[in-house]
């Protein structure tokens, strides 16, 4: 079976975005760390070589394969923000609807930059993602 090749990495957030070469990825950066740290309460941690992820869980699948990973986060990508944590159930679609311009893709949502899309809806998208997951019942 397969390694969990996404693990927390050991270089920090403030190393990785001490690389970022576009001023304004970096500026995003910021504050999407500051409205997920306000969010769920956790700092953020460096995962894998590019993602910035909160909060963490272990999960299990029937096939025995198993890990651990991030709640929600997010990746500064050169050509777009990958927005991850971010599900598909009636409440995201509705919310998914006034953020603005994106793509969806199977894991994740993608903005080409933060002024594209409404920051309040953004928040309000993962707020609902991260209370929908840390639910008793999730």
């Amino acid at each position: 079976m397969a390694a969990t090749k996404t693990k927390p990495a050991d270089d920090g957030v403030e190393a990785f975005l001490a690389t970022l070469d576009d001023p304004r990825r970096l500026e995003e950066s910021r504050t999407l760390i500051e409205m997920l740290r306000r969010i769920t309460g956790h700092p953020p941690v460096l995962w894998g070589p590019s993602m910035i992820g909160f909060d963490q869980y272990h999960y299990r699948y029937a096939s025995g394969h198993e890990g651990d990973s991030f709640k929600v986060g997010f990746s500064p990508r050169k050509a777009k923000l990958s927005l991850y944590g971010i599900g598909r159930d009636d409440g995201h679609m509705e919310r998914l609807g006034r953020l603005g311009k994106h793509a969806l893709a199977k894991g994740c949502v993608y903005v080409n930059k933060l002024t594209d899309v409404d920051l309040a809806a953004l928040e309000d998208l993962y707020r609902y993602s991260y209370e929908h997951f840390t639910a008793p019942d999730a």
